[in-house]
């Protein structure tokens, strides 16, 4: 099994390796070639995240700077919002529903090093998904761990450090995250 394998079933894999290393240079300079684009220069700028994200809906709207890992797992639907400098660390998939609105300094982060110091310290890491539904804002700083799952019609806080799963229909805030107020759908 190559790293780029493991990194994909979620096993520890190695960094450093040349397939896993390219594909992180490609990502690291589409983002550079967006980062650097003007406001309205909109369709160098979707051809650019269509090439960036392994999959995305209809009318994406992303503001500079954005900064993600390797690009092919990170997904979203329709009507996705990142406001300014956005993190995405995508060594597992982070897969957004429709209608998400990422506030500035957000980060979603799939990936994780091992608790061994030594273990860790020989280079190698794993990553765990990111799942949110549909009909997501997160406020201004929020971080997502690995292995999170949010549900659909959420709002989490801003500043938030979300480590557990949110249900749907919730208003989570705080650090760590916690569920304050059922949301009543209309």
């Amino acid at each position: 099994m190559t790293e780029l394998e493991k990194m994909k079933a979620g096993e520890l894999y190695d960094y450093s390796d040349p397939e896993i290393f390219a594909a992180h240079v490609r990502a690291v300079e589409l983002c550079d070639e967006y980062n650097g684009t003007g406001r309205r220069e909109t369709e160098k700028r979707e051809r650019i995240l269509r090439e960036l994200f392994g999959a995305l809906g209809k009318n994406p709207v992303v503001e500079k700077n954005i900064r993600v890992d390797y690009g092919f797992n990170l997904r979203a639907g329709d009507n996705f919002f990142a406001n300014y400098d956005c993190v995405f660390l995508d060594c597992a998939p982070i897969t957004f529903g429709d209608n998400i609105f990422i506030a500035p300094q957000c980060g979603f982060y799939a990936v994780n090093h091992p608790l061994d110091a030594a273990l860790r310290n020989s280079g190698v890491e794993y990553g765990r998904p990111i799942t949110v539904g549909s009909n997501v804002w997160f406020g201004g700083g929020v971080k997502v761990m690995p292995g999170v799952t949010i549900g659909s019609n959420v709002v989490i806080g801003g500043g938030s450090v979300v480590v557990r799963d949110i249900p749907s229909d919730s208003l989570a805030v705080g650090n760590p995250a916690r569920v304050v107020k059922k949301i009543a759908r209309q």
